[in-house]
């Protein structure tokens, strides 16, 4: 009888491997229900609010997007920081490459002001950082006159004395044109309001994996960024605006360009 019992149950299920258990995120347990409040505007966020509330109604914007490989411009920067003894960033690379192709292509260096279109001579980018209070736009001065070591030291800089609100009023106010990253969040592609009264401003998103076939019909895979240059139709025209980004790809996919 105890043998037949002992047949008749039911086998030991059997205990799950690490691989084969299934973690399921409780997103409502992690945090508690704050209750409804009311935020009084900060100065900083009711400036912003302002500025760019005037530049979505009375800027005629438009948008283009291109597509940059970034396979090269990966093994580049792993040399140098190799090379170097500290890190240079992505966005460090982007910064030099903008700055070259505004000296080729001047007009989206500009700014509007009503009846007249300034083309800067000088090449000062802004570099959007989060801060709690909300978004500041450090200053990379004569970008173009600078080499890599000396723009990724000077954003490191900036972006720490952003975050401490140690900024004085020279290094955020003005500038020429804006890069604003959002890669880092794991954002693949969006579109950033203009900085009045500059004509134009780059958003940038991450880098991702992309399935191609070479030129013999194969499957390969490569790394791809997409950016979108948002620009002031009363500046810069839609032909214009593709030359940029043509010329930017140009740099970033051959890095080497960046040295010089």
């Amino acid at each position: 009888a105890g043998a037949a019992a002992a047949a008749a149950a039911p086998a030991a299920a059997p205990k799950p491997g690490k691989s084969d258990v299934v973690q399921v995120p409780h997103f409502g347990s992690l945090a508690a229900v704050n209750p409804t409040r009311d935020i009084p505007l900060t100065k900083m966020r009711a400036i912003i609010g302002k500025r760019l509330l005037e530049s979505a109604q009375t800027t005629p914007v438009f948008f283009v997007t291109q597509k940059i490989e970034m396979d090269k411009l990966g093994a580049v920067r792993a040399e140098l920081n190799r090379a170097a003894g500290y890190k240079i960033s992505v966005n460090d690379l982007i910064v030099k490459a903008v700055a070259y192709a505004l000296r080729q292509y001047p007009v989206i260096n500009s700014s509007f002001h009503g009846d007249f279109i300034r083309e800067n001579a000088n090449i000062d980018i802004c570099v959007a950082v989060a801060i709690p209070d909300g978004l500041i736009t450090p200053i990379v001065k004569n970008a173009d006159q600078k080499g890599l070591g000396a723009i990724s030291q000077e954003i490191k800089a900036l972006v720490g004395k952003a975050k401490a609100g140690k900024l004085a009023p020279e290094e955020f106010q003005g500038g020429t044109f804006t890069i604003s990253n959002l890669g880092m969040f794991g954002v693949d592609a969006f579109t950033a309001i203009i900085n009045p009264p500059q004509a134009a401003i780059l958003a940038v998103g991450g880098t991702s994996t992309e399935l191609y076939l070479d030129e013999n019909g194969t499957p390969k895979e490569r790394q791809v960024m997409k950016v979108t240059l948002s620009a002031d139709h009363r500046v810069i025209d839609g032909a214009q605006g593709a030359q940029f980004l043509g010329g930017l790809k140009d740099l970033l996919q051959n890095p080497v360009w960046l040295m010089l």
